[in-house]
Parts: C-alpha cells; sequence; structure tokens
C-alpha cells in the first residue's frame, strides 16, 4: 500500500512539474540568460569527469556572446527554453542544413544540445524537449533526427535509446586535451 502512495504522489509530482513548465523558443533578447544556462548546465554534467582547465577554455569559447549571438541569429538554428516558475531551468539546440555540427544530410535534423540544471533532472523536462523536436521534424519533414553523445554519459544514452535512437557511427570530441569519443545517435523519421 505504501508503495502505491508513493508512486502516486510520484506521478502527480512529475504531471504537476510538466504542466507547469514551459518550453518557447529562445530571441536575441534571452542572450546572457542562454549563457548563464548553458555554461552551469555544462558544468553540472562535466565538471566531475574533466579537468578544470579544460571545461574553463571550453566554457570560454562556447559560451562567449559572440559565439552565442552567432548561434542564436543563424537561420537554421534554433534555441528553445524550459521554464520553471519563471526560471530557466534547461534548453534544447536544433540544427538544420549546414548549421549541422557535421553535415548529414540536408534533410536531417541535428539535436546539438539538450541540457537541463541538475536540481530538475528526474522531471521529465528533457522529455518535453523531444517532443518538441519530434513535432518540429514532423512539421519540416525531416528524413531523420540525429546527435552526437559522450559514450560515458550513460544517464544521456539510456534517455535516448527509450526514445528509439539507435547508435550508427562515432566522432571524435576534443575539450580542451582530452579527447573523447561521442557516438552518433539517430532517429527515423520517414521510412
Amino acid at each position: 500500500m505504501l508503495f502505491l502512495i508513493l508512486n502516486f504522489i510520484t506521478q502527480t509530482h512529475y504531471f504537476f512539474i510538466m504542466s507547469k513548465i514551459e518550453i518557447r523558443i529562445a530571441a536575441l533578447s534571452d542572450l546572457e540568460s542562454l549563457q548563464l544556462i548553458g555554461k552551469q548546465t555544462f558544468t553540472e554534467t562535466f565538471a566531475a569527469v574533466n579537468t578544470a582547465k579544460n571545461l574553463s577554455n571550453y566554457i570560454a569559447q562556447s559560451f562567449n556572446a559572440q559565439q552565442v549571438t552567432k548561434e542564436l541569429t543563424n537561420p537554421d538554428s534554433s534555441f528553445y527554453l524550459a521554464i520553471f516558475d519563471a526560471k530557466i531551468i534547461g534548453y534544447l539546440k536544433i540544427n538544420f542544413g549546414s548549421a549541422q555540427t557535421e553535415l548529414m544530410n540536408e534533410h536531417a535534423m541535428e539535436i546539438h544540445r539538450i541540457y537541463v540544471l541538475q536540481e530538475y533532472h528526474g522531471e521529465k523536462v528533457g522529455q518535453l524537449f523531444i517532443d518538441q523536436v519530434l513535432e518540429i521534424a514532423h512539421q519540416r519533414q525531416v528524413e531523420y533526427i540525429w546527435l552526437g553523445v559522450w559514450e560515458e554519459n550513460y544517464r544521456a544514452l539510456g534517455f535516448y535509446a527509450k526514445n528509439g535512437f539507435v547508435e550508427f557511427d562515432k566522432h571524435v570530441f576534443t575539450l580542451g586535451d582530452d579527447i573523447q569519443t561521442d557516438l552518433l545517435l539517430k532517429l527515423q523519421i520517414k521510412k
């Protein structure tokens, strides 16, 4: 009986959180917020498994105002923000065409980043982003969605597998002086 009560409370909690999360497209006016959420979520995700120097250099290169502005104003890229109680708790970045980090196919869509604040892990924010991605993929009539994820990010790998993504290749991701392997995953949309 206690299990059923705890299960009900947990499901009710998830429903409450999910129903209160707003997903909206980011604008140039969100530049500073994107920089902050990008830095914080990347640090939370990778600080324990990378050197401070490599992490700091990557953040300086990837989340400076010039770089984020360039990405925000690229017509083949879009950022989406997850907002809960007026607080940005995560973000999604997708790429099409030449904005893809590796040009796979002009009829493909890349999930470049999905990051959620650690305190909201388990609240289904990532699933809301995947639902958004699937809606966009169908609207844009893409053939498939692809992404790269570090081979040792088991939480992310499990999440993507649960959503039907399968491994199709690998590539090298360099974080400072650390050479890592990303698995490339794909979700076929059109058969």
